[in-house]
């Protein structure tokens, strides 16, 4: 008997919410291991989404340790527990461990960047100054931005136009969103942080809407090497409290 899903409703990005409740079913038992999950065709029929979205939705759950493909069968359930390796908690629990990923955001978001500022469109560009004007408010209202932060820097990843950069992107989206988690509750902490990435942002989306490559490549590198620095520069007092318990969740499960 295929399970029954909802329709998914307009908001997040489609692929996560996909993800997400696939992710709650295995969690939740609806699903045994080395159970076979419904077609991608069921999937998308079930969920009123395309097949591309569940194909993403399924990366991110391979990403995590929960399933897993045999060719010519199908998708499959993973047993309790089981993680990729790179990604066990053992491996991550520390501060090398954020440092690691935004080195793995750097070398795949600075040509991501340089990319966008050859292949943006015009409406490429007013999304990116769209979600920097919400990545604002939100820090006005005391919201830590996470979600903004992430929508804008894969906003530059689809501007690039490479779909295997923005796919390569997207598996690695958990984990990359877990740091920027970490990294976003230290500048938090600091206003001069918060001042420091707004410029570096701004600076970002200026060279690839004047459509300069190495400025753009450039200003993601800057950005990103800045944010190892500030990662370095945090209180001891937030790794003792508020950062070790986020870098907690890195790897494991961030759904």
């Amino acid at each position: 008997m295929v399970a029954a899903f909802q329709p998914i409703q307009a908001g997040a990005r489609l692929s996560e919410q996909v993800a997400t409740t696939l992710a709650q079913s295995i969690r939740a038992g609806q699903f045994s291991a080395g159970q076979k999950l419904p077609s991608e065709a069921q999937l998308a029929q079930q969920f009123n989404v395309s097949r591309t979205v569940i194909r993403e939705a399924i990366s991110q759950l391979k990403s995590l340790g929960l399933v897993t493909s045999r060719q010519g069968y199908g998708v499959l359930v993973q047993e309790p527990g089981h993680a990729p390796l790179l990604f066990q908690a053992s491996h991550t629990a520390s501060l090398a461990a954020v440092v690691q990923m935004v080195e793995v955001r750097r070398g795949l978001e600075a040509e991501a960047a340089s990319l966008a500022a050859q292949r943006r469109s015009p409406e490429d560009v007013s999304e990116m100054h769209q979600i920097l004007l919400a990545l604002e408010q939100a820090v006005v209202n005391g919201d830590s931005g996470v979600d903004e932060d992430v929508n804008f820097h894969r906003c530059i990843a689809k501007a690039a136009a490479n779909p295997f950069l923005l796919s390569t992107l997207d598996y690695l989206a958990q984990y990359l969103r877990g740091a920027i988690e970490v990294t976003r509750a230290n500048e938090a902490r600091d206003s001069n942080f918060l001042q420091q990435v707004q410029h570096e942002h701004s600076a970002l989306l200026l060279a690839i809407e004047q459509g300069n490559a190495e400025a753009a490549r450039q200003a993601m590198t800057q950005h990103l090497d800045n944010a190892i620095l500030r990662i370095h520069a945090a209180d001891p007092a937030f790794w003792e409290a508020e950062g070790y318990s986020l870098v907690q969740g890195l790897g494991v499960s961030l759904l």
